[in-house]
């Protein structure tokens, strides 16, 4: 069966309209919160080095610092996404960077391991509140207009994608200038920038939340369950190579997410307003997306992580000179991304996702071949494919999920997207750290000789899950937004 995904047929035959300046400036506003919680995304994994030798840290422990944030992340979106359609997503917006500023600051004072995990912990609660919530507000502005959300929602996936690229180069010029310290306190003058942004731009009309808003609450029960089923699923992934597959905490933590996974579905789907409406599944588009995402996630995550370690462990690189290495990464992804909102504008989502997650796969087997003594100048070619073919395909991907569900309920379908994406994110570092083994040369050049295969396997699965995703030229009569709506 194939995929009707997209709310209504597209007129591609007039040019796309103007993009209004009040629009430009929302969209600058919202990019900024995405800037920094994807920045914080990857741009801690240049600072390994630095932070295994001040802190002690092994791979595990290096693995647990980046984790901890996108657990955070991942786990709290659904809520914040339900207390931004419930309370306004510009108030969540706003206590967003107000936390992500406070956890920043405490990541940068941090003498101890666990005061860093757990600053990176809070890290991830700030960010959940700002993602899922900014997308809410930027389909908000440009709801009446397709093509228009397209295009924003381009240049607001440009931003993201170009901050978690840029992460390791920003990490590497932080470093050698102020220390790993440097790399968290970088954010409090972004965070200052986007509320102040916020307050002069944003219409406080926009805190107004619909009738069918308002009647949302909180799902503890399902909270609790969801944060124990990921924490347990990536800690025993994290600790599997230490400790063994068959010790208690690695054995109890695999069982644990499974019960976990189990009393999440039965709870979800008897609670009357639960955290993840599994009727959002019903909708072919909303799940191909998501699933997709996941592919994405686990892929990029867990391969910048590998490569960090080769870079420097393998390689011997300096922090700059590894940060440098990832240099193309933002190029590929700057015009693939503005690329991508044009084609889906015109095309629909098919053609960007499926071409997109290929062009990634490419990218990923070119670099199954590298070892310690591979010239910098190979690395350029799959440091140039794997961005430019994501940054084609992830706003395909969000705009699907968009024209899904009813606006009223953009912000739980984003924060639920997202939360796939991140969580994807957590088990690629915990599973492709694994591969790495105790982080020497010749563990992590087979690590990441293994997760280049597990990552092209992936994306060509993803690829052709996409296949089925109709566009407006093959769709037939659509069906509309409010009908989508209307079986949720």
């Amino acid at each position: 069966m194939s995929v009707a995904a997209y709310d209504g047929r597209m007129d591609t035959t007039t040019p796309s309209p103007a993009f209004p300046p009040a629009l430009a400036r929302i969209v600058a506003t919202v990019s900024i919160g995405f800037v920094v919680t994807q920045l914080d995304v990857t741009i801690v994994n240049i600072a390994l080095a630095h932070l295994a030798g001040d802190l002690h840290l092994p791979v595990a422990g290096l693995q647990w610092v980046v984790d901890a944030y996108t657990l955070a992340f991942a786990v709290l979106m659904l809520s914040a996404g339900a207390l931004g359609d419930r309370f306004g997503t510009r108030r969540l917006y706003v206590a967003g960077l107000l936390l992500f500023a406070f956890a920043s600051l405490a990541c940068g004072a941090a003498v101890a391991p666990a005061m860093l995990i757990a600053a990176r912990a809070l890290q991830g609660v700030g960010a959940a509140a700002m993602l899922p919530n900014s997308l809410a507000l930027l389909n908000d502005a440009c709801r009446h207009d397709p093509r228009l959300r397209a295009r924003a929602v381009g240049g607001w996936t440009a931003a993201g994608s170009i901050a978690i690229a840029a992460g390791p180069v920003v990490g590497g010029l932080l470093i050698a200038a102020w220390g790993w310290r440097g790399i968290f306190l970088v954010n409090l003058p972004l965070c200052a920038a986007g509320l102040a942004a916020t307050f002069a731009w944003v219409p406080a009309r926009r805190e107004q939340a619909a009738p069918a808003r308002s009647t949302r609450s909180l799902d503890p029960r399902g909270q609790f369950i969801a944060i124990a089923m990921l924490t347990a699923l990536t800690g025993a992934v994290i600790e599997w190579r230490p400790l063994g597959f068959t010790h208690p905490v690695v054995a109890g933590g695999f069982v644990l997410a499974a019960l976990a996974a189990l009393a999440f579905v039965v709870v979800e789907s008897r609670t009357a307003t639960p955290m993840l409406p599994l009727s959002l599944f019903r909708h072919p588009a909303f799940s191909t997306a998501v699933l997709f995402g996941i592919c994405v996630n686990l892929t990029y995550y867990g391969t910048v992580f590998v490569l960090a370690l080769y870079l420097q462990r393998a390689r011997g690189e300096s922090a700059l000179q590894a940060g440098l290495a990832f240099l193309p990464l933002t190029g590929g992804f700057l015009l693939s991304n503005l690329a991508s909102g044009r084609v889906v504008a015109r095309h629909g989502p098919r053609v960007p996702m499926v071409a997109g997650a290929l062009v990634a796969a490419l990218g990923y087997g070119s670099l199954h071949f590298v070892d310690a003594a591979t010239p910098l100048g190979v690395l350029l070619v799959p440091f140039l494919l794997i961005p430019s073919g994501m940054g084609f395909a992830v706003p395909a991907m969000t705009t699907a999920v968009l024209a899904s569900v009813a606006p009223e309920r953009a912000g739980i379908a984003s924060a639920v997207l997202n939360t796939a994406r991140q969580a994807g994110g957590a088990i690629g570092v915990a599973a492709f750290g694994a591969l790495a083994g105790g982080g020497g040369a010749a563990q992590v050049v087979s690590g990441l000789r293994i997760e280049t295969v597990v990552s092209v396997a992936l994306l060509v699965a993803a690829a052709l899950l996409a296949t089925r995703v109709r566009t407006d030229a093959d769709r037939g009569a659509p069906r509309s937004r409010q009908a989508l709506s209307a079986h949720d």
